[in-house]
């Protein structure tokens, strides 16, 4: 019997220790849509200590971008003897088998940082809405006219629609009082840079170049962005991003990108690793600590906890330094004369 209730009591389950007390053989395993963006593995890297400080078990697949792929993970994560899931989901849609495998088992899962629409999954993520909020609000400060672009996220994920809505929260009064146009707006399929890359490409040619600010969904489609506006000679106009990617801190330092709304995955995947525990050792959804009830777009209630971001620009790049999220030598790399802590 694995005692892991005093190890979780000061990460979000104090309420829920005397379940844990009783937790046989936890085994946590975690599904992954793929891991080309760079904060999975920081992600990654939190669940297995989280989960290793309580004495649970970590195992693992990577889906490699396929929701067919995924299903199968799925699958052999619990014929592995899962007896908890945090689900990365690759396709909101295309994951329910997997969610209804789990339930047959009596198997929970903890649909990670993007939507799974079923309330028998625990939904844990960072307020997107909020997200695509601040992105906006970074962008039309530095840019308060304009034709904007809006770079979105995977058409599959529902995050990607969730960001989208907070952007245009933001912008709509400047839409209306004509002072900002909507020129062009594309999905990432994937969330793959190089697709943000080629929508960009085509985008500026369509428009002429005629673009003055760049709403991106994620520091990969703003990567692609940048590259994009590079060749053109465009580097410099606003354009945003969100996970806090070092590629990306150092781009604000450098001025090609606007903000970079923080998500401190660490946080995040600490959550992730106690809350699969708990659930593991038998604890109600409802009664994880900071748990509350979420209605989705379309009417699902859910269990979810929403952890606070932080929009990282120019102006307090610090304080990513500071939390020991990246070295002063990394954020700063080839940067001279820039703002703090790079001047």
């Amino acid at each position: 019997m694995r005692k892991i209730a005093s190890v979780l009591a000061g990460a979000l389950m104090s309420a829920t220790a005397v379940n844990l007390a009783h937790a046989d053989d936890v085994v946590v395993g975690v599904s992954w849509s793929n891991f080309q963006e760079e904060r999975w593995k920081t992600d990654e890297a939190a669940i297995k200590g989280a989960l290793e400080a309580a004495g649970a078990t970590y195992i693992s697949a990577d889906a490699q971008s396929s929701s067919a792929k995924q299903l199968s993970d799925v699958e052999a994560l619990i014929a592995q003897g899962a007896t908890a899931l945090i689900i990365l989901a690759q396709d909101a849609q295309a994951i329910g088998p997997a969610v209804q495998a789990a339930a047959d088992e009596g198997i929970p899962v903890v649909a990670y940082d993007r939507l799974i629409e079923d309330p028998r999954a625990f939904y844990l993520t960072f307020d997107n809405v909020e997200v695509g909020r601040m992105q906006a609000r970074a962008v039309l400060a530095a840019a308060p006219e304009g034709n904007y672009v809006m770079i979105k996220g995977s058409p599959t994920d529902p995050n990607a629609d969730f960001l989208r809505g907070g952007q245009q929260e933001v912008l709509q009064a400047a839409i209306d009082g004509g002072k900002v146009k909507i020129v062009a707006e594309a999905y990432t399929d994937g969330w793959l840079p190089a697709n943000a890359q080629r929508n960009m490409e085509q985008i500026l040619t369509a428009q002429d170049n005629k673009v003055d600010a760049v709403v991106a969904s994620n520091d990969g489609t703003a990567g692609g962005a940048v590259a994009a506006l590079t060749a053109q000679g465009m580097e410099g106009i606003p354009v945003s991003g969100q996970d806090g990617d070092h590629a990306a801190l150092n781009r604000v330092a450098k001025g090609t990108q606007t903000v970079s709304v923080w998500k401190d995955a660490r946080e995040l995947g600490k959550a992730a690793g106690a809350i699969a525990a708990a659930l593991s050792g038998g604890t109600e959804m409802s009664a994880v600590d900071g748990a509350g009830t979420w209605t989705s777009p379309s009417g699902t209630e859910m269990t979810a906890r929403f952890l606070a971001p932080m929009p990282i620009t120019k102006d307090n790049l610090t304080a990513v330094v500071d939390a020991g999220w990246i070295t002063k030598d990394a954020l700063c790399q080839g940067v001279s004369n820039g703002p703090a802590p790079c001047n």
